[in-house]
This record gives C-alpha cells, sequence and structure tokens, in this order.
C-alpha cells in the first residue's frame, strides 16, 4: 500500500509503516499528481480534499487527524466510493487547556476573580464540553448554547440570551455554511456589536465563524468594546496585521496543538483505517508513547497571589504569550503566510496538564485547582 500523509503528523510511521510505503508531503501542497498512485491520504486540516483532488486516483481511504472536517468534500467523496474518517475529541483536551490558559491570565491581567464572571460556550461537542469542566474547575459560571445538543447540568441559553448574559464567549463550532444553523460569520457586525462592552471574544474554532473585517472594524472604532483572544484566522494562512495588532492574543492555529492530542488523531484514523479494510490493529497508542515520568515540576512563587500562581503555572504548561510573540514576528516577514505554516510545522513539544507536577506546598491554595485541572503534585 502507499500512503501520502501531511508531513506534520506524528508516529505514522509507527503505525502504518508496517503496512505499506509512507510519503510525507507539506499539507498545502498535495496534489493530485501525488495521489495517482496512494491507496491512502492521511492529512490536517490544511489540506483541501475534495473531488477535484482525488477523482482517476487509487486512494479509497481519507483519513483526518482533526476534529473538524469543514476540509473534507465528504459528499462528493462518498460519491467515489472512498471512505473519510475524522479524530473527533482528539485535541478536545488541549484546546480546553488553552482556553483555561486564556482565562486565568487576563484574570489576573485584568484584575479580577472568576467567580465574578459568566463564560458563555457556543458550541457543545468534545471541545465545548472541556472547555466547560476546566472552566468550572477555575470557579467561572458557565453557561452553553448549542441548537443540537442539551448537556444535562449545565444551563443553556439561547444565542441571544448568552449574548446578552455571558461577560466572555468562547466559540467551538464546525464550520457550516448550510442548514438550519450555519456558523460561518456566526459573529458578523451585528453579532459583535451586540457583545456587552467591555467583553471578552475566544476563538479556537474555525476562523471563518468569525467576520474578521468586521471585528478589525469594531476593535479600531471602540477599542475598548472587546477583550479578543483568536487561534484561528479568516484566509488562514494569511493573517491580517491590522486585527493581530488590536487582539489581545493571536496565535497561528495551535490550540489543540498538544502532543498527546496529534498522538491521539493518529491512533483514531489508524484505527478508522484498519476497520475499513478489515484488519485487526496491531499497535496502540499506549504501546508507543514515550515513558509516562512526570516533565520537569513547574514553579511558581508561593508569595504570589492565587491568580499569579494559576497564570503562571498554566502559562509554563500552554504557553500563550510564547506563542503570540512568535506569531507577532512573523507577519513584517516578506511571506507571513509561509511563516504562519512554519510556525505550527515546528511547533515545540507541548504536552498536556496531565504529564506535568507541580512545586507547590499542597496547603497553597492553587494546589487544590491545579489537582483538579490535572496537575500532579510533588
Amino acid at each position: 500500500m502507499r500512503f501520502v500523509v501531511d508531513e506534520n503528523m506524528p508516529l505514522l510511521s509507527e503505525f502504518f509503516g508496517d503496512l505499506g510505503e509512507i510519503v510525507h508531503l507539506p499539507g498545502r501542497a498535495i496534489s493530485r499528481a501525488d495521489l495517482l498512485a496512494a491507496d491512502a491520504l492521511l492529512v490536517r486540516s490544511v489540506t483541501r480534499v475534495d473531488r477535484g483532488l482525488l477523482e482517476g486516483t487509487a486512494v479509497r481511504f481519507v483519513g483526518t487527524a482533526t476534529i473538524g472536517t469543514d476540509h473534507i468534500d465528504k459528499a462528493g467523496l462518498a460519491a467515489l466510493g472512498i471512505t473519510v474518517a475524522s479524530a473527533p475529541g482528539c485535541n478536545a483536551r488541549a484546546v480546553g487547556e488553552y482556553v483555561a490558559t486564556v482565562l486565568a491570565t487576563l484574570a489576573d491581567e485584568q484584575g479580577w476573580q472568576p467567580q465574578q464572571r459568566t463564560l458563555g460556550v457556543i458550541g457543545l461537542g468534545n471541545t465545548g464540553c472541556q472547555v466547560m469542566r476546566l472552566a468550572a474547575v477555575l470557579g467561572f459560571r458557565v453557561l452553553g448554547c448549542d441548537p443540537f445538543v442539551s448537556v444535562p447540568g449545565i444551563e443553556m441559553r439561547t444565542f441571544t440570551e448568552l449574548l446578552a448574559e455571558a461577560d466572555i464567549v468562547s466559540l467551538h463550532v464546525p464550520l457550516t455554511s448550510t442548514g438550519p444553523h450555519p456558523t460561518h460569520h456566526l459573529f458578523g457586525a451585528g453579532q459583535l456589536a451586540s457583545l456587552r462592552s467591555g467583553s471578552i471574544l475566544i476563538n479556537s474554532s474555525r476562523g471563518e465563524v468569525v467576520d474578521n473585517p468586521a471585528l478589525e472594524h469594531l476593535l479600531q472604532r471602540r477599542p475598548e468594546a472587546l477583550t479578543v483572544v483568536l487561534d484561528v484566522w479568516e484566509g488562514e494562512p494569511t493573517v491580517r496585521p491590522g486585527l493581530l495588532e488590536r487582539v489581545r492574543f493571536g496565535t497561528p492555529h495551535v490550540a489543540g496543538y498538544s502532543q498527546e492530542g496529534k498522538w491521539r488523531g493518529t491512533e483514531m484514523i489508524y484505527r478508522a483505517f484498519c476497520a475499513a479494510k478489515g484488519m485487526a490493529p496491531r499497535h496502540s497508542l499506549s504501546g508507543l508513547l514515550p515513558s509516562s515520568a512526570l516533565l520537569q515540576p513547574l514553579t511558581a512563587s508561593s508569595d504570589a497571589p492565587v491568580s499569579r500562581v494559576l497564570r503562571d503555572i498554566l502559562q509554563q504548561a500552554c504557553p500563550l504569550r510564547r506563542d503570540d510573540a512568535a506569531l507577532r514576528a512573523s507577519v513584517p516577514g516578506p511571506d507571513p503566510a509561509a511563516a504562519f505554516d512554519a510556525l505550527r510545522k515546528s511547533y515545540p513539544s507541548r504536552r498536556e496538564f496531565t504529564a506535568h507536577a507541580v512545586a507547590l506546598p499542597a496547603a497553597h491554595p492553587a494546589s487544590a485547582v491545579l489537582a483538579a485541572l490535572g496537575f500532579q503534585q510533588v
């Protein structure tokens, strides 16, 4: 068998190596010519996979190691008899930790306590529910909004109600353009203007869910209206410089880029491939992972306020400020789009909270919160 794969996917040789030849290519550069003799195509979100790419090729399986499938023309591929598999939930924990880090950082910077704020989560799939759980651990009151599901124990609101009530809005919806509840430009000029003055908007779903020109225009006219954090951008890998200049934190679509999330994504499409071919899986993630020993303990000043301790520990595990600085440094360069992709390709290893120990006294008021977030105590 011949597998054409996005070069940024990990553990491909470990999972697929004994099944055939693996051809590693940049995700945005994969072409029809590369696929003429391929049996399977394994991608991430940057590769647009449609009928035009695959018609006339030997490909009969497409796996995307991502939660979203808006880059896959599922109907077109089904018409060609091609099996499509994705990895729902693979990086939900990573995105949840990214949002938790944003929340802890802004709480400390802006001088408020989580108990004083209401977080509204739009989209209650795997990722949205993970965000809600971690935010509740931090002390936020949490509201949910999703026209397709209702989560037991969660205060549900309509879209309009949530915008009127939430101090912070975090987006976790798929990108859709049709159906009764399309999400393309879910936040256009009108919806952005309806957010409470001084509120916080976080988008780590898909860039096109927020109308980026409208958001930039609002922040130009009323910079005090919103604090904005964007991990995803309309028109990626191109980022609007004027918008990046006005958001509090901007990162290059890496919220879900934990090592564990990437590993899970590869394992999930491997298992889907085996199922499609009627084969028993021969490999498992638990047998391929590196040693489970905890990383070097994270530290913070035990004399600092709890908000500062939480901010510092979470920033060490999920380096929001580092990623923001890297994106801002890349935009003035000669090819910002290529720099955006390079930041993702060379993204330093980021482990999830459960891989970290924290060196704080057990009696410290932040210790119980950090333990509930998944950190180990030393």
